[in-house]
């Protein structure tokens, strides 16, 4: 999720375990320690050689482990503590506090598409359970108006209430984004079946800033399909679009390390193109056709075959609202398509903020 996100999340957690007395400086320590995790991306810039497969594919790694990271609570519980102060007034609810602000941020990721390698050093490909956008003002929301006021409340029992009220609505929001998505992939199922492809692997995930409008992507041997659904507007079977994929070449380049690994980290949702004697895998789970957030040359033509090259990251022809941009076209289209059936709107959007050649830059 977005940084503000896992601060609000981390400062009521932490708020609402600690003692009264404590409670402003709950708030930021559990803010602080909310976004702890994601500073893997400055040890990944550092360490990485500017491979832009690495820096994707391990971001959310070691950082974000259920394993890796109450060994790091007790750590930092245990110096606080020596050093006297508050975690030594109160050392159970501080460890607690410092426990659940540091795990519940892996746990939200999880919620996203992107992918969060909860079990490392086992290599388990990443969870996404991909019910929640990574930003999402619906989740967001309860958690901000709960620490500001608890904030100015302080040490008032008001303040208590006004947290565990914001963390049980974004909770509640969070069961919702699971139903809601269990009933976009039920409808999905229908369709897909009646089109023999009950099997095919498929991600179902919501379109930003909302849980109401989703997209549903099935693979299949020539490529793939793509179905968006509003959970108020659609009703009857759901509708697919195909779009096609050089699966061909995917075959003869799968075996080279970065392709490998970008196969394990998207659980193999990749579109593959050849452009200028170039291989170009784009993950589908983030984007909308004909262009995706992250592309990769990986492979050059050498001959009649492919060699492998040092992985460039490419940018997408048009800019998509998380790299910011042109994000009143996208959000008007969204607004639209919540409240009214249409076929593929969300899938000429892209096309329409593309270049108008569609070429892979």
């Amino acid at each position: 999720m977005d940084s503000l996100t896992q601060i609000v999340l981390g400062g009521a957690v932490a708020a609402a375990v600690i003692p009264a007395r404590h409670r402003r400086a709950g708030l930021v320590a559990g803010a602080a320690l909310g976004t702890l995790p994601d500073l893997d991306s400055l040890l990944l810039l550092a360490f990485s050689g500017g491979d832009p497969v690495i820096l994707m594919t391990m971001h959310r790694g070691f950082s974000h482990s259920l394993f890796v990271l109450p060994i790091v609570a007790w750590i930092i519980w245990w110096i606080f503590r020596r050093r006297g102060g508050r975690v030594a007034q109160a050392p159970t609810r501080w460890f607690w506090a410092i426990l659940l602000a540091l795990m519940t941020h892996p746990l939200l990721d999880a919620f996203t598409v992107y992918g969060t390698q909860l079990w490392w050093p086992l290599s388990l490909p990443p969870v996404m359970w991909s019910s929640v956008f990574i930003v999402d003002p619906g989740y967001t929301v309860w958690l901000l108006l709960a620490c500001v006021i608890a904030w100015c409340a302080r040490e008032r029992r008001f303040a208590q209430y006004a947290l565990v009220a914001g963390l049980c609505l974004s909770s509640a929001y969070l069961g919702m984004s699971l139903i809601v998505k269990h009933q976009i992939e039920r409808a999905a199922e229908q369709s897909l079946t009646a089109m023999g492809l009950i099997d095919a692997p498929r991600f179902s995930v919501p379109l930003p800033l909302n849980t109401v409008l989703w997209r549903v992507v099935a693979m299949t041997p020539d490529g793939y399909v793509i179905g968006d659904r509003s959970w108020i507007a659609d009703r009857g079977p759901m509708q697919f679009k195909a779009f096609s994929s050089a699966t061909d070449v995917l075959v003869e380049v799968q075996q080279f390390p970065s392709v490998r690994r970008l196969t394990w980290f998207n659980h193999g949702f990749m579109r593959t193109q050849v452009h200028e004697d170039e291989v170009i895998l784009s993950d589908l789970r983030m984007g909308f056709e004909p262009d995706y957030t992250f592309n990769f040359a990986v492979a050059m033509r050498d001959g009649e075959h492919w060699r492998e090259i040092t992985p460039r990251q490419l940018q997408n022809t048009y800019r998509f609202p998380v790299s910011g941009g042109q994000w009143e076209p996208v959000l008007a289209a969204l607004w639209r398509r919540i409240w009214h059936p249409s076929d593929h709107l969300l899938l000429e959007l892209g096309t329409v903020l593309a270049d108008d050649d569609g070429t892979v830059r």
